[in-house]
């Protein structure tokens, strides 16, 4: 049986933004923590790799030889300078609000991306067929700029490897922000099939993701978005996540799975506005791992470090089927402290939330149904 591997180094969280960013290490040292108390690195079927670097070569598949210097370039400025403001920064993205330039942030985002290509390299070779790379997930980066917290998109640069093996790629993205930096790389493209489950643009960045964008030339019908109204909960999300994902992977027939694992979703995310809770994410997994397809499972948002530790212990523990109990490991509580991380009733959404949230949700699916060329299949 080939191992489930799982892509984790210190060298991912040692680098960190300076003040008060969202996007902090933490979730990734506590992750590995939790884990590791559980037991889940323990069994047979289960390999832990650290990630390996990526190469300008290799990040030149999808971002530009200007950007990938750019970026080199700031990172050591900021190396020997506490607040670099370097020339033309704001051309690639950078500045003082979500997407400063720090220390070591060119080593750690080619490190993300480097994981996310080892993993494909793993699933190529038949060595592994689920991989998670929970550190990965960066999916606004575009080709020469930053973008939303993400500098190197290993999400699109790992669907590019996959796709110039000729393997067709169905790219699932359940970050509670759009998939805007993937769907931009494969919208004129059939190779790849992005589809992006998000809170609406009308209420959270990046401010796209409607349905009517569905993708150009042969890529038509190919870019797929379901936005959902914020306050959506755990019933309505299932809802539309199994009326439309199951239904586009069997009529797509792709080779392998590539997914985005945000767990900003979750009701106590600072972030976001959706309401769910880890009974949605567990639903997912066991959906995802039921198709029985080869999987890179990468991580992505989560901007309360302790929901997002929980979510994402939950999903690898269906990727190797294992339950893990409310009742924390005392190796890791003597560490990080209390019960925080046990599931508690998120706060109460209204009934006219409830209603107005499941209708817009049928609406979006109708469109859906008119736009998807293969939807019926």
């Amino acid at each position: 049986m080939m191992p489930v591997v799982f892509i984790s180094s210190p060298d991912l969280w040692k680098h960190r933004r300076r003040g008060k960013h969202p996007a902090v290490p933490d979730r990734l040292e506590w992750t590995f923590e939790l884990l590791s108390a559980y037991g889940a690195f323990d069994g047979p079927n289960v390999k832990l790799l650290a990630p390996r670097v990526g190469s300008a070569d290799e990040l030149a598949r999808f971002h530009t030889r200007d950007y990938i210097r750019a970026v080199k370039a700031f990172s050591e400025m900021a190396e020997r300078e506490l607040n670099p403001r370097p020339p033309h920064a704001s051309m690639y993205g950078f500045g003082n609000g979500d997407n400063p330039i720090f220390a070591g942030m060119c080593e750690g985002a080619s490190l993300r991306a480097g994981g996310a290509l080892q993993a494909v390299e793993l699933i190529l070779r038949g060595e592994a067929r689920t991989v998670f790379h929970y550190a990965g997930g960066q999916h606004h980066a575009r080709p020469a700029q930053t973008s939303g917290f993400c500098i190197f998109n290993d999400a699109a640069l790992a669907c590019f490897a996959f796709a110039d093996r000729g393997w067709r790629v169905a790219y699932i993205d359940i970050d509670a922000h759009h998939g805007d930096g993937v769907q931009a790389a494969f919208y004129d493209t059939a190779q790849v099939l992005t589809i992006s489950i998000h809170e609406s643009g009308k209420t959270l960045y990046p401010g796209s993701g409607f349905t009517s964008e569905c993708g150009s030339g042969t890529g038509a019908g190919y870019s797929v978005n379901l936005p959902l109204l914020a306050g959506t909960t755990d019933e309505i999300y299932l809802e539309g996540f199994h009326a439309l994902v199951p239904r586009l992977v069997r009529a797509y027939q792709p080779d392998v799975l590539v997914t985005e694992l945000g767990a900003d979703g979750h009701w106590r995310d600072p972030l976001t506005h959706l309401k769910l809770t880890t009974r949605a994410y567990i639903e997912i997994a066991r959906t995802l791992r039921s198709f029985d397809l080869p999987w890179l499972a990468l991580g992505g948002g989560g901007y309360d470090p302790l929901a997002t530790t929980r979510v994402w212990t939950l999903l690898f523990g269906k990727m190797i089927d294992k339950e893990f109990s409310n009742e924390l490991p005392q190796a890791f509580t003597q560490k990080r402290g209390g019960d925080y991380l046990r599931d508690r009733v998120p706060p109460q959404v209204s009934e006219e939330i409830e209603t107005r949230a499941h209708l817009e949700l049928n609406a979006r699916l109708d469109e859906l149904s008119e736009l998807i060329p293969f939807w019926n299949k």
